[in-house]
């Protein structure tokens, strides 16, 4: 599937997630009940999946897990938070650099309409990463 249509299928499970339970949940349920409605759409995702760092011949893989990572393509990244601040998107940032991949979304739950809590990040264009909300892409 290419990777707008892909994303776009995992923004519109998130809201269907979203309109069944609401926000005020924790990260990890809206984790599982997304995991599985993406799975129901015959869409091939996995659960924390380990990110290795390495620093100077050393490999570290423990600790840092990508919450989501759909079709080997797209990284997501859950919250259950007040808001979603420049820490949140770092994070998204470092972990699309460290794998190579170049489309992340971030995604707060703990929102009233979900497309506010939704950030598109890629890092396309060589160091120059452009995050978007939801609503300018879809």
């Amino acid at each position: 599937m290419e990777l707008n249509k892909l994303s776009g299928a995992v923004v519109d499970a998130a809201i269907q997630v979203h309109k069944a339970l609401g926000p005020g949940l924790l990260e990890s349920t809206y984790e599982r009940c997304l995991h599985q409605e993406l799975t129901l759409r015959n869409i091939n995702v996995q659960r924390q999946v380990i990110c290795p760092i390495e620093y100077r011949g050393l490999q570290l893989d423990e600790g840092y897990r990508l919450d989501l990572l759909v079709e080997d393509s797209i990284i997501v990244e859950l919250k259950a938070a007040e808001e979603l601040n420049n820490i949140h998107t770092a994070q998204l940032l470092t972990y699309l650099k460290l794998t190579g991949m170049e489309l992340g979304l971030l995604i707060n739950f703990n929102v009233t309409l979900l497309k506010n809590g939704i950030r598109r990040l890629t890092t396309a264009k060589p160091n120059k990463p452009s995050v978007h909300s939801v609503s300018s892409v879809v």
